[in-house]
């Protein structure tokens, strides 16, 4: 049994998860919003000790960026760590267990590979559209770690020239032009009216809440003309990055999950559009982009992905003075 632990900044989460690749059982709680270092590593602790014992290993998720595979990590959605030796610490408790650790978006996609969508795929390109776009890389069955472990990051494929500023320091990133926040900062720039045409007496519009990507969503399913442009847009965005990793990696399959991913149509008809445009060659024109299957699980199954199927997500890399089983 493998205590899988996934660490984002508004829930962390962790669960033992058989040999199977089965969740056997799961705990959340909120990632504690105070800022100081220890009463993340706290909250983390108290999560996982009623799940500690007896089991055989435990593989982590978490944002970056991140030194790879020691595993200091410096979320940038948790300013509370900087440098935070979290893979260490838990080795600490652990002891003579392996501890593996790797970002987030790459345990998601080893776990559509291993248990998901991606099943049966040798070459696949594994999603997650939310607040921010990430990706994981599997080509020849095996996960793609690249240099620092930040192969598939498909996030910061340009996808607009010149356009957009990201979070990363470039501009035109798809993540700039298809993450959740980025689209309603781009509809309300051009005029949407959250609620316009979802609101109702029965079912008002309160202002005094946070405007998200689910809003926008209702209103182009109501036929809010910015809203659909906006989804539109991300929708386009993540056909043209897809084209491009498809000719470059020749894949058979790309999952996307992610909170965006669940719009469904509204995202994937206009990205289909913009794939099948921009997929030419001959090769690239077989790929297939699907939902992501295995939801808010996901993270947890590839955490222990990186444990039980480690001759697939885990190459050449076995931790610190524990030797590969």
């Amino acid at each position: 049994m493998i205590l899988a632990i996934d660490i984002g900044g508004t829930k962390l989460a962790a669960g033992l998860v058989s040999d199977d690749g089965a969740l056997v059982t799961s705990r959340r709680v909120a990632t504690p919003q105070s800022g100081d270092a220890e009463d993340l590593w706290t909250a983390l602790t108290d999560l996982i000790e009623p799940l500690a014992a007896g089991v055989d290993g435990v593989g982590v998720g978490c944002g970056g960026p991140m030194v790879w595979p020691s595993g200091e990590v410096s979320p940038l959605n948790i300013p509370a760590w900087r440098g935070f030796p979290v893979r260490s610490r838990l080795q600490a408790l652990f002891p003579g267990l392996p501890v593996r650790l790797h970002n987030d978006a790459i345990c998601v996609a080893a776990a559509e590979h291993w248990r998901g969508a991606g099943q049966g795929s040798a070459n696949m390109l594994g999603m997650v559209v939310s607040t921010g776009v990430g990706g994981g890389l599997i080509l020849g069955d095996r996960l793609i770690d690249g240099g620092t472990g930040n192969a598939g990051h498909i996030g910061h494929v340009i996808v607009e020239p010149g356009g957009v500023p990201c979070g990363c320091g470039g501009r035109g990133c798809l993540e700039a032009v298809a993450r959740g926040p980025g689209l309603v900062e781009w509809a309300l720039a051009h005029g949407w009216t959250p609620g316009e045409r979802t609101s109702s007496e029965a079912r008002p519009y309160r202002e005094d809440r946070e405007v998200t990507a689910r809003d926008l969503a209702a209103d182009a399913r109501a036929g809010d003309a910015v809203a659909t442009a906006a989804m539109r847009r991300a929708g386009r965005a993540l056909g043209i990055a897809i084209a491009s990793a498809t000719h470059l990696c020749d894949l058979d399959v790309v999952t996307i999950g992610g909170g965006l991913a669940q719009t469904g149509d509204l995202l994937f008809d206009p990205l289909e559009e913009a794939l099948r445009e921009h997929a030419r060659m001959d090769f690239a024109k077989r790929v297939k982009v699907v939902p992501a299957a295995l939801g808010q699980d996901a993270g947890l199954v590839g955490g222990a992905a990186l444990i039980l199927a480690e001759e697939r997500y885990w190459l050449g890399h076995p931790p610190v003075g524990v030797e590969r089983r």
